[in-house]
């Protein structure tokens, strides 16, 4: 048997502006122009102010200001409460304001960044050939009959952006068939990948790595040298990949100067042909830094990127459709009709403009709260004056939820003296030395690093050695913890770092 029961529950829920602020906040500076364009074409009553404006720098709001504001912020709800009869008196005063044709609070310019940024940022757009485009070109050159023209573009088509082919043959085969009709088999299509594996760059259409280092060695010079290394490809592949160097040179009887120079020719080969025409996204191509760190004689100054500080306003258009509306007599139900719609697109605009200048002062507050953490290292640029900093750090100092500070660092860049970096960069946990005090694990990860590097390559150092070296420099670390950190840092194991 059912009952019914009633229960009383306190649930929090983010207001629309609040979601939109947070969404916002995740965008990088690169990708914002696009997110703005979206709410345009979705918004007729938003708009950005074509005109010149000019530029503000960081001396025009302190960062107090900006901690006041944002904190502070009213947030005005712009929803009108037309409920009542059908329509209800319109209210739309504070839309037609005489002489405010620029309806000044919903027109900001930004504040907070650099002179002269327009030529930092941007994209940098290339006309480029693609990998297809350069595989079907040289295709065109071997004036293959109609039918192996077609098998070739299909199989350029299924080599993937590194260069490789991993479809096997019964599946180009079946594909082939269903898909264009065209029926082959694993003879023509052999003897059609072989062409494309005469291709530029060399490797192209291998099915695996093997091959790949096998095809470029075949077009090399042919010397002592060139041999030795395809038999050691062709025969000793397993061992050599595991660098297990000493038995590959007591099958191949190999002095240590013979079996090092065949070896250097073979890392010299490119593992993956097709990665100089790989299309990557373009935030990976082009970073575009969000802020601009400064170091004025000692004071370190931050600004905005100008992209992050667009010049929105709501619509003189719509605000005139209201004026006319409010000076007519005639208010028929149609027209109020067409004024809620107003309306409604007037307070989505103004919503939207509020969260892109709060978005604009939340990033700015974090960034000043980072910058005066991290200040040693703005000002030198020693990765070891990098001290411990997690979100909760600058969630306390800037008293934002610390989901608000992750969506600020998230994606984000500054640009420095020494360099641009990611804000995740500054981020590290702690740990302790012997002499109590703390340090951030980055500070020796670049100590591990140094290790490494300046290790003997004939014998490098295993986990346990290295373990032992940093607590000799006073660092309590455990063995585990010294191999995740040789991990974060992409670095091989001890055999596999071994060289000859």
């Amino acid at each position: 048997m059912q009952r019914l029961s009633q229960q009383l529950k306190q649930l929090q829920k983010l207001s629309p502006q609040q979601i939109q602020l947070m969404k916002l906040l995740q965008v990088p500076t690169a990708l914002l122009d696009e997110r703005i364009k979206e709410e345009i074409e979705e918004n007729p009553a938003l708009e950005v102010d074509v005109e010149e404006y000019e530029d503000k720098t960081l001396d025009e709001k302190t960062n107090e200001e900006i901690k006041d504001e944002f904190l502070n912020d009213e947030n005005e709800d712009y929803v009108s409460d037309d409920e009542g009869d059908e329509f209800g008196n319109i209210d739309i005063t504070e839309y037609v304001k005489e002489g405010d044709d620029e309806d000044a609070d919903y027109n900001f310019q930004s504040d907070n960044f650099g002179a002269d940024e327009e030529d930092k940022v941007g994209y940098q757009h290339k006309l480029e050939t693609t990998f297809y485009d350069h595989l079907m070109a040289q295709v065109n050159m071997l004036n293959l009959e109609e039918r192996e023209q077609q098998v070739a573009n299909f199989i350029i088509g299924s080599i993937e952006d590194d260069g490789y082919l991993r479809r096997d043959i019964p599946s180009i085969i079946d594909d082939m068939s269903f898909r264009q009709n065209i029926q082959t088999n694993e003879k023509e299509l052999n003897k059609i990948i072989k062409y494309i594996q005469e291709f530029e760059p060399a490797g192209v259409a291998a099915r695996d790595l093997q091959e790949c280092l096998l095809l470029q060695l075949r077009k090399k010079e042919k010397n002592k040298s060139t041999q030795l290394a395809i038999k050691i490809i062709e025969t000793y592949f397993d061992e050599f990949t595991k660098k297990h160097y000493e038995k590959i040179q007591r099958a191949l009887v190999l002095n240590d100067e013979d079996l090092k120079e065949v070896i250097q020719i073979i890392i010299k080969l490119n593992p993956k042909p097709g990665a100089l025409f790989s299309t990557t996204n373009k935030l990976e191509l082009y970073v575009i830094p969000d802020f601009y760190v400064y170091n004025n004689n000692g004071v370190l100054e931050v600004s905005l990127n100008q992209k992050n500080a667009p010049d929105l306003r709501v619509s003189s258009t719509f605000r005139d459709m209201l004026k006319d509306y409010d000076r007519g007599d005639k208010k028929d139900n149609r027209q109020k009709e067409a004024v809620l719609f107003i309306k409604q697109k007037i307070d989505s605009a103004k919503w939207f403009i509020d969260a892109v200048k709060q978005r604009q002062e939340t990033l700015m507050l974090t960034m000043t709260r980072i910058l005066n953490l991290q200040e040693d290292f703005f000002l030198t640029g020693d990765e070891t004056s990098l001290k411990p900093m997690i979100l909760k750090d600058i969630s306390d100092r800037t008293g934002l939820d610390i989901s608000t500070i992750s969506r600020v660092v998230n994606s984000k860049y500054v640009q420095t003296e020494f360099g641009t970096f990611k804000l995740k960069y500054f981020f590290s946990e702690s740990m302790s030395t012997d002499s109590g005090e703390e340090v951030s694990t980055r500070e020796v990860k670049m100590i591990l690093n140094e290790i490494i590097s300046g290790e003997e390559k004939k014998q490098p150092y295993s986990d346990e050695k290295l373990t032992d070296m940093l607590n000799e420099k006073g660092y309590n670390i455990a063995r585990r913890t010294v191999a995740k950190y040789r991990e974060q840092l992409n670095l091989p194991v001890a055999r596999l770092r071994k060289e000859l």
